[in-house]
């Protein structure tokens, strides 16, 4: 491997070592790999970091500011390193983030869920900057990692630093979503995309006892959480590990109808209405929570739209996937009940509601109690035992 010393041994990338060995993000086994691996080979001089207090993605140069853009490479957040699939130009963030460096402790807690030996082969969907492959090539030998990414100009751009780091993966461009049968089977499978749907076709390309981890969610909300299932007999199963948010796998995003088509003007008063006694500060919990994850595993076919509080007030909007049905609950600070309007087909606002309460009857349970069984019929959610489950 070809690695300027001087600049790996980088202070604040050392402190980012320390931090991620002592939150249990970076098992010791790894250790090496983030030593040799220097993320900051890996990104582009133009970049967006998330900035956590601004709550936002800001541009940073090398060129014209170097050291806050080591400080960023060395930070533990989530880097935009691409726009609108590479149609955005300017140092602006963009509408849509479509490719990024991931933060390291999510990068190497995943890493660690994959449960490597060294003669193992493995299938990196979503190559991105190339760093994860790079990890990957660090300990197994890049003979046996395969990369894929669907964006070509992103995976050349990974191919270049890749080589220049001294670690070759095999690199291929094409859909994730098929996997790489050229190059299967393999022993692990790690997505750093977000899916709605784990692909048959990764089932079938990982050896029996094999593992595929990749963040899952439901088209609900952008709460996601890293799956860990165990290949065996033509299906996938096993627990949730943690909480996470990626960007969605190209062929799954979502395409959700504008608003007005599911609520015109005058929508409010053909409504029904209703009232209910859930307050905000129990519904609207934040990023990393596990309340919209599960009501996401619980009412299929719908999508939740929280919108900014004004005046005091906070609507909620919801809907419906499979028809036009739409439900908005508006909180308002110091009111005991919040108004709720629904119509269509369906009543989404009761099928949420009831989501809710069988998640607090059930004790709250957080994402590690959930899991994910994936056969050719289609994916099944479970709360601790794959026993009892249902659809998703």
């Amino acid at each position: 491997m070809t690695l300027n010393s001087a600049q790996v041994d980088r202070p604040s990338r050392k402190e980012l070592g320390r931090a991620l060995l002592e939150s249990h993000s970076l098992a010791s086994d790894w250790a090496p790999t983030f030593a040799a691996v220097d993320r900051a080979a890996f990104l582009p001089d133009l970049m967006w970091p998330f900035d956590m207090a601004k709550g936002e993605s800001v541009p940073v140069d090398r060129e014209v500011n170097p050291d806050a853009w080591y400080a960023a490479a060395d930070s533990n957040v989530p880097i935009v390193t691409q726009w609108d699939d590479g149609k955005h130009r300017g140092t602006a963030p963009g509408r849509v983030s479509t490719s990024s460096s991931s933060m390291p402790s999510v990068v190497f807690a995943m890493l660690q869920a994959l449960d490597v030996d060294t003669d193992m082969k493995v299938l990196d969907v979503g190559t991105g900057t190339g760093e994860t492959a790079g990890c990957l090539s660090h300990r197994l030998t890049g003979q046996n990692v395969t990369t894929i990414e669907v964006d070509p100009a992103v995976s050349a751009r990974a191919r270049e630093r890749l080589c220049a780091a001294g670690l070759y993966p095999e690199v291929v461009v094409g859909d994730g979503f098929a996997g790489c049968a050229d190059r299967a089977p393999y022993d692990r499978i790690l997505a750093t995309v977000g899916l709605r749907e784990i692909p048959g076709a990764w089932i079938e390309q990982t050896r029996s006892g094999g593992l595929i981890v990749a963040p899952w969610g439901t088209h609900y909300s952008n709460a996601d959480a890293v799956a860990r299932l165990v290949v065996k007999d033509g299906q996938a199963s096993g627990h949730f590990t943690r909480p996470v948010e990626f960007m969605k796998l190209r062929a799954q995003r979502l395409s959700l109808a504008d608003h007005g088509e599911y609520a015109p003007p005058d929508a409010m008063e053909r409504a029904d209405t209703s009232t209910t006694a859930i307050t905000e500060a129990e519904f609207v919990t934040g990023k990393f929570t596990a309340v919209s994850f599960a009501l996401g595993l619980r009412v299929r076919d719908c999508s939740q739209a929280v919108a900014d509080k004004r005046e005091g007030a906070r609507p909620v909007w919801f809907y419906g996937l499979s028809d036009r049905s739409w439900a908005c609950v508006m909180f308002r600070d110091g009111e005991p009940e919040a108004r709720v309007w629904q119509a269509g087909p369906r009543q989404l606002w009761n099928e949420v509601e009831a989501a809710y309460r069988w998640w607090v009857d059930h004790d709250k349970p957080d994402h590690t109690r959930f899991g994910l069984t994936v056969t050719p019929e289609g994916q099944r959610a479970w709360l601790d035992d794959p026993v009892e489950s249902w659809a998703v």
